[in-house]
């Protein structure tokens, strides 16, 4: 890839095998007169963003790595802070798309223009992955990897169950067969971001929202809608998990890691489990080892499945997530990160980080390509990214962020949630935080 104003730049490399022994490049310097590009990035898939970060470095600025704390919340704190000084050493940045919309909104994004813009956006992009990227008509940043969320299981404790998984199952249909069969279902429950990505796809896959998509973009004018029968069923499902003997003994406390060791429990039939992307590679990784499967045999015993229906006979909305780069608006050098962004975010790229990382593409044609097919099974693939494409994004607001928290603030803890209540309270208590009238 040749990008304009670019003199030399080594191909990134389509990769078959992870990356391995690259040293962190944040805070070294460029040549004397050469600008550094400083790149924020979550924790991540690390060793193959070093890899990027370098190869996408050329004759006339080079990229160094900067990491971010580990939790979402903490990363827009950290980036919030330095972009509302206007600083004009982010140039680059990793961003969870519901982060976007604020920084767009706030002006602290380069937009992508003109050929750019074609470039980062054109019509190889999952829709999912490209909706997060759109603010005010702009393209504000660039997809790179695209996440979403299935259902994985032991096929051993569904066959026992009589769950045909060649076909939609819901919510209600895995808590009981976990239940009646020595099982369990894992989640993500504590109090932070992804609770609220359960909540959402919850309420999305029976129809509703936790604010109306047509006026979610007025900001604190928006129309809060979580108090609905689609609000309704998401918090009966939540109460069921929590009052069977299929809830985790972390249940309040569970995140993306906690319920991974549940799927090849010691004693016990493992898991249903909803997830992101990365399972896979996981537990590919753990063979033999502890808190993975014992042998390929145990392996292969791990099955996937869409995202669970809310409601039996509608479609389930899988979670988005993912990261975008986005270009700080306070760049000394805007136009070579924007390069920068491209070349990071390129097929190459993306390849690398979902056969390395397990990251997933954003892009369709990363999905079909032979280092994809080779990495992965083929069905998995297609579930992945029919999931990004038709999955359910969380509302896109410049004020996510105490959306976020008001309703986390409401729906937690997950074993005090009550159809009969919990909507409703959050319902008031989003619609004040809105207004300005109450405090997170």
């Amino acid at each position: 890839m040749r990008l304009r104003g670019t003199t030399r730049r080594r191909a990134v490399g389509a990769t078959t095998a992870a990356v391995v022994g690259l040293s962190v490049l944040a805070g070294c310097a460029g040549d004397e007169g050469k600008p550094t590009l400083n790149w924020y990035i979550n924790p991540d898939g690390q060793e193959t963003l070093n890899q990027l970060a370098e190869e996408c470095s050329t004759d006339e600025y080079d990229i160094a790595i900067q990491l971010l704390p580990a939790s979402a919340t903490d990363q827009r704190t950290q980036l919030a802070r330095r972009l509302a000084a206007s600083d004009s050493s982010t140039d680059l940045m990793s961003l969870d798309p519901v982060f976007v919309p604020e920084f767009a909104n706030a002006g602290w994004l380069s937009p992508f223009e003109g050929e750019l813009a074609d470039t980062v956006l054109d019509d190889d992009v999952l829709e999912g992955a490209a909706e997060t990227v759109v603010w005010d008509d702009e393209v504000v940043a660039a997809p790179q990897w695209a996440n979403t969320q299935v259902l994985w299981y032991r096929k051993s404790l569904a066959e026992a169950a009589g769950l045909d998984m060649s076909q939609p199952v819901t919510w209600d249909q895995i808590i009981d067969a976990a239940a009646e069969n020595d099982g369990t279902v894992g989640v993500q429950a504590n109090r932070y971001e992804a609770y609220v990505v359960w909540i959402n796809a919850l309420i999305q896959g029976a129809g509703g929202h936790i604010l109306d998509p047509e006026t979610v973009e007025d900001g604190r004018d928006a129309e809060v809608t979580i108090d609905s029968e689609a609000g309704e069923r998401a918090a009966a499902i939540i109460q069921k998990l929590a009052d069977s003997s299929a809830a985790q003994p972390d249940f309040t406390t569970s995140n993306e890691g906690t319920s991974l060791g549940a799927m090849y429990p010691d004693e016990g039939a493992g898991e249903f489990m909803t997830n992101w992307t990365f399972v896979y590679k996981n537990y590919e990784g753990l063979i033999g080892s502890s808190g993975g499967p014992a042998d390929e045999q145990e392996f292969e015993d791990l099955g996937w499945a869409r995202y669970p229906q809310t409601v039996e006979g509608e479609e389930s909305r899988p979670p988005i997530g993912g990261i975008d780069i986005g270009v700080g608006a306070f760049s000394d050098h805007p136009e070579f990160a924007q390069e920068a962004a491209v070349c990071v975010t390129s097929p190459e790229a993306q390849t690398a980080l979902a056969v390395n990382e397990g990251l997933m593409p954003s892009r369709q044609s990363v999905y079909d390509s032979p280092e994809l097919a080779e990495a992965y099974p083929s069905d998995l693939l297609t579930l992945f990214s029919e999931s990004v494409d038709s999955g359910g994004p969380r509302p896109k607001s410049a004020f996510y962020s105490q959306i976020s928290n008001a309703v986390q603030a409401r729906w937690h803890s997950p074993r005090a949630v009550d159809p009969s209540t919990t909507p409703q309270s959050s319902a008031e208590f989003l619609r004040a935080v809105l207004r300005g009238e109450a405090l997170l």
